[in-house]
């Protein structure tokens, strides 16, 4: 069967390039089903999906939003119809992957749509956005975003080329062969950052023996917000969410937050999870010369070039403690919070800039005050990189994984 591309534009201001965008796709050996996502009909390029359908699938009407005159509303409506519309178009076997071009509103529109297919289907935008922060647009999913070099306006010895090799790579994806993955263990999601990658590279190889395989997700945003995505697709059997770091920047103003709904994904859906501390003693700012001024005269460590750290106070600590109690308190599935009372990052351990007792102190307090008595609360005199630490925290995701019913195969390897 030839492979069927969904192409999503808003043809009332983009229908040359989206003429053209169907064209190389086609040249490229790909079916194309062209889904307008405009407020205004357009000339003469006809839609396979009219504006009006998909207006109607966001709840809304296609000439009360044009006579309306609201970007902002026409936006909206339009992205929660495209996304009903593309998910419903790939369940039915009608589409094999998705591909859009456009400014910031075509790429809001087509992004909210493409993140409602499943991680592994191929989905790309060209956008004029994508020098800029683009995780609002990408969320958990695996869009992936390709700089348009010029406007999307016309197409001129510049964007012709963009275009045409973002046709040539969407065409190329949806034609290759489905990837075979061996063998059916039981997934676990981890989290880690770099300081705390020994705990978790220990944890993962614990967890391996025992038959399980691991999506291991660096906890820099967007790590979080995927590992969230993927419990609430029910990809994961469990979550050994070790570095829960994501909260300091959400709380304090860092710039690697998950965003606000982090760590509540697994308990909304019952999924086992053992919680920790990991590297809650900081939060994250870029150079040195990017820190607010507010925080200047903070504990400040300089990671790398790009990297600037800084330690959480008592009082951060406290409220995160008081987070993490209430999130997980509403948890519906088995759930454990592991304490490691010797530290909770490379950089708090004795003789390292983040140590700080009193401040650890605090969030344990708040722990140990706020959370329900359905989550197991385990205090250990360890810090979070040893690895009986490691070992404790795959005993009690591996015991809650098989009371819920999953068995995997022990000795299994990718």
């Amino acid at each position: 069967m030839t492979p069927t591309v969904a192409l999503l534009g808003t043809l009332d201001t983009k229908e040359t390039e989206y003429a053209y965008l169907r064209d190389r796709l086609r040249a490229q050996g790909a079916e194309v089903l062209l889904i307008d996502v405009g407020v205004r009909a357009p000339r003469a390029l006809v839609p396979d999906v009219p504006r009006t359908e998909v207006a109607a699938a966001g709840g809304a009407d296609s000439a009360a939003l044009e006579a309306g005159n609201d970007r902002g509303s026409a936006v909206a409506a339009m992205a929660a119809g495209a996304a009903v519309v593309l998910r419903r178009l790939y369940d039915e076997g009608r589409v094999q992957g998705a591909l859009a071009a456009g400014g910031s509103g075509n790429t809001t529109i087509a992004a909210q749509a493409m993140r409602a297919l499943p991680v592994g289907v191929p989905k790309l935008v060209v956008s004029t956005m994508a020098g800029g922060d683009v995780s609002h647009y990408v969320g958990g999913s695996d869009l992936a975003i390709m700089p348009a070099v010029t406007d999307v306006a016309g197409v001129n010895r510049v964007s012709a080329r963009v275009l045409s090799n973002a046709a040539a790579a969407l065409a190329g994806m949806v034609a290759a062969p489905a990837v075979e993955v061996p063998g059916d263990r039981p997934l676990v999601g981890a989290t880690m950052f770099g300081v705390t990658t020994p705990a978790v590279d220990e944890a993962r190889r614990l967890l391996e023996e025992r038959g399980y395989e691991v999506l291991v997700f660096h906890a820099t945003g967007t790590g979080g917000r995927a590992l969230e995505a993927l419990v609430q697709d029910g990809f994961l059997a469990g979550v050994l969410d070790l570095t829960t770091t994501e909260l300091c920047d959400e709380l304090v103003g860092g710039v690697l937050t998950a965003g606000p709904d982090r760590l509540r994904a697994a308990g909304a859906a019952g999924v086992p999870q053992v919680v920790s501390l990991g590297a809650l003693d900081m939060v994250n700012f870029g150079p040195v010369a990017t820190v607010p001024p507010a925080f200047r005269d903070r504990q400040l460590y300089e990671h790398n070039a790009s990297v600037t750290l800084m330690r959480t106070t008592a009082d951060e600590c406290a409220a995160l403690g008081r987070e993490i109690a209430e999130k997980l308190s509403a948890a519906q599935g088995p759930t454990t919070v592991l304490i490691p009372r010797r530290g909770l990052s490379a950089l708090d351990t004795d003789g390292q800039p983040f140590r700080d007792e009193a401040a650890d102190e605090a969030l344990f307090a708040a722990l140990r005050d706020g959370l329900g008595d359905r989550v197991e609360l385990v205090e250990l005199d360890l810090h979070v990189n040893d690895p009986a630490f490691a070992a404790a925290a795959v005993d009690r995701l591996d015991a809650h994984v098989r009371a819920a019913g999953t068995t995997p195969t022990e000795g299994a390897s990718a």
